[in-house]
């Protein structure tokens, strides 16, 4: 099966659709989110609707959690919360519903899907740096590979021998020896100053993982944050990817 994975998609509908037709030309059999569907951007109910019509499954993310009352977002910083306000206002009774029932993960065997490290999911840690993968591998017996978002960047972290490596996010094959942590990166707001639009595609009979970067139109979205009255910096990191 060939799963492609989106993540922190942020209410980015011109993102959103460019991956969505992107992985469905590659013949992709299913669609999985690891969540932070809202937040920053401005359409967060066409981009809920499209991610519950076509994904098999979406995790909670921290602004999905905070949008849908599960958290306490009031040590975010205040364009971030003052998003999150205008999205609790705006966002649709069903989707704000459908957020409340989000898991923070999915175990699937040989891959298990998370929004944020996998060592404790509500507390919502990054996996940036070397160290802090070796922490996640020396806390959590992990599957062959192990997804998540939440930072924006795309990386890959091998565990074999006992040793943590780091390897290129590009087309990873899966040693049988080897775990792997892959951050799948960001469909509405990369932050590796790459701003194309980034997703990964896994495929578990190849045993392997691509990553996909796909143009969008990033003016369009930029417009609808600036019209909505969000922050302009959320619209202006658009254009440079960070």
């Amino acid at each position: 099966m060939r799963t492609a994975i989106l993540t922190d998609i942020h209410a980015n509908l011109e993102a959103l659709t460019a991956v969505l037709a992107d992985a469905r030309a590659r013949g992709v059999d299913r669609f999985v989110s690891l969540g932070d569907v809202v937040g920053y951007g401005a359409s967060p109910n066409e981009c809920v609707a499209l991610v519950r019509e076509a994904c098999a499954f979406s995790l909670l993310g921290n602004h999905d959690a905070a949008v849908a009352g599960r958290m306490d977002y009031g040590y975010y910083y205040p364009a971030a919360r003052d998003a999150l306000d205008w999205t609790r206002e705006r966002l649709d009774p069903a989707h704000r519903a459908w957020l409340t029932t989000l898991p923070y993960a999915v175990d699937e065997g040989e891959a298990l899907f998370c929004h944020a490290s996998p060592v404790d999911p509500p507390a919502w840690r990054y996996v940036l740096a070397h160290e802090q993968a070796e922490e996640v591998f020396a806390a959590k017996a992990m599957p062959r590979v192990t997804f998540i978002g939440h930072s924006h960047v795309p990386s890959v972290f091998v565990l074999e021998q006992d040793e943590v490596g780091q390897v290129a996010p590009e087309y990873v094959r899966l040693r049988k020896n080897a775990r792997y942590l892959a951050t799948v990166g960001s469909v509405g707001q990369p932050r590796d100053r790459d701003p194309r639009a980034g997703y990964a595609i896994f495929d578990d009979a190849r045993r392997s993982v691509s990553w996909r970067r796909v143009p969008y139109d990033v003016t369009a979205a930029a417009e609808k944050i600036e019209t909505a009255g969000l922050s302009p910096n959320f619209a202006r990191r658009l254009f440079f990817g960070y």
